[in-house]
């Protein structure tokens, strides 16, 4: 179908985060400046080279869901019971009552990213095949050690399940859809409902996603594979977007859920809006190429070098800006601030405020870079991230980022570092993934 000129507005806010299990809780924390990152205390932590991280502390689906629907959490992940809870909380927090809403127009975007399994699904399987350290036999595993795998433990682990088990819960009959493209997912899953509600596809969408980066088996992959900080001694200290020393990823856990709704369909029903998505762009940058490299390399610390761009190659994230300005018809200078993607890696940071400049112009719009309190949430980054901004535009302050304490010259951008006024109607959010694929969305204030 035909895009029209149907108007999208944010109405609801889901937010599950190592700064609180609320949006409540979450403005306040922004507000005060805390910082969610810190010491993990599960078991063998300390056995990893990092061993700090921001988890949500203290959550526990069943306080999100009804009696009824508690023993749908025997099927899900923390990924996807984060992403649960936060959908009952954007609903709640956009004054929906479900069965008052036609079902069939309402459709649910949810993130996902790779979901590692618990290790005590396989232990008992694992076990009883295992001959020595490291060994397994294939003949006893499939003799014995297979059977005592629980016969539904894939369920809990497929990306695209989150979709199922939020519009199962919210009785979501109208499209539904899961998006994987790590950090970037959120911020896709934002922009496609901005797309089904201007085709007509439905009135009310749930968009966003849940997410854990700091599980055993997931704290294990990203060692491997990414660069992550190592300032065990100061955890609070180690996420440091756009910083001259920074060193790397900080990992953490949250749900992020915003209620998308038709601007007609939210002033029929006297809601409350916080904003209103005005343009999305997205697009994908050639210059990351050097970076799927990485994957064959052998050690994540050799990736810290700035990506290599190619002559008269426009910057991938730079392009995706400008089509997002471009649909919401402003320039620029009518950008209060950029909610950047700022994941506090050597060549990331480099490259995100590059791109930023070349569409932006060099520090010529203030960024604020949420990860510095609760670091990368994975799928759920954006969503939550996102729901800083919005919470800022609404209550007219913008939170600071912390740690930005020594400027890096090859970032060539202005970092909030105390609670700002908000003086502009407008702001943009970035996102990107590791090897490319870049978006950006620009929300505006609506009076």
């Amino acid at each position: 179908m035909e895009m029209t000129s149907r108007r999208a507005v944010i109405t609801g806010i889901g937010a599950i985060t190592p700064l609180g299990l609320d949006v409540t809780s979450f403005w306040q924390a922004l507000q005060a400046g805390r910082n969610g990152v810190r010491s993990l205390t599960f078991s063998h932590s300390k056995c990893f080279v990092t061993h700090f991280g921001a988890p949500a502390e203290g959550f526990d689906a069943k306080n999100y869901l009804d009696k009824k629907d508690r023993k749908r959490l025997a099927q899900m992940s923390r990924p996807f019971q984060l992403a649960a809870a936060a959908s009952r909380l954007a609903l709640r927090d956009a004054g929906i009552n479900l069965e008052q809403l036609d079902p069939t127009r309402l459709a649910t975007v949810l993130a996902s990213g790779c979901i590692p399994n618990e290790p005590l699904e396989f232990a008992r399987g694992g076990c009883s095949s295992s001959v020595g350290v490291g060994r397994v036999d294939l003949q006893r595993w499939g003799a014995e050690g297979m059977s005592l795998v629980p016969p539904m433990w894939m369920l809990s682990y497929i990306p695209n399940m989150v979709g199922c088990h939020v519009s199962v819960l919210n009785n979501a009959q109208g499209p539904s859809n899961t998006i994987t493209q790590t950090d970037l997912a959120g911020l896709l899953a934002v922009g496609e409902a901005w797309r089904y509600l201007r085709r007509h596809h439905a009135d009310v969408v749930l968009a966003g996603a849940g997410d854990t980066r700091i599980s055993v088996m997931g704290l294990i992959r990203q060692q491997l594979m990414n660069p992550l900080s190592r300032r065990n001694d100061a955890p609070a200290r180690a996420c440091r977007p756009f910083d001259r020393d920074r060193d790397g990823l900080v990992l953490g856990e949250g749900g992020g859920i915003l209620v998308v709704e038709a601007e007609e369909h939210a002033r029929r029903r006297g809601a409350r809006i916080y904003a209103e998505l005005a343009g999305f762009g997205a697009a994908f940058d050639t210059s990351a190429e050097r970076n799927i490299g990485r994957w064959r390399s052998g050690s994540p610390w050799q990736r810290n070098a700035p990506y290599r761009r190619r002559p008269g190659r426009e910057h991938g994230l730079a392009r995706a800006i400008r089509i997002a300005l471009d649909q919401a018809g402003i320039r620029p200078s009518d950008l209060d601030h950029v909610n950047a993607h700022g994941c506090s890696t050597i060549p990331d940071d480099i490259w995100e405020a590059q791109g930023l400049a070349e569409a932006l112009g060099p520090n010529a719009v203030p960024v604020f870079a949420p990860k510095s309190r609760f670091g990368a949430l994975g799928a759920a980054s954006a969503p939550v991230e996102l729901a800083a901004s919005l919470l800022g535009m609404f209550h007219g302050k913008l939170p600071a980022t912390l740690n930005w304490d020594q400027p890096d010259p090859a970032c060539p951008v202005r970092v909030v570092t105390a609670l700002t006024p908000i003086a502009k109607s407008h702001f943009l959010k970035v996102s990107f993934t590791e090897l490319g694929q870049c978006a950006a969305l620009v929300c505006r204030k609506v009076e």
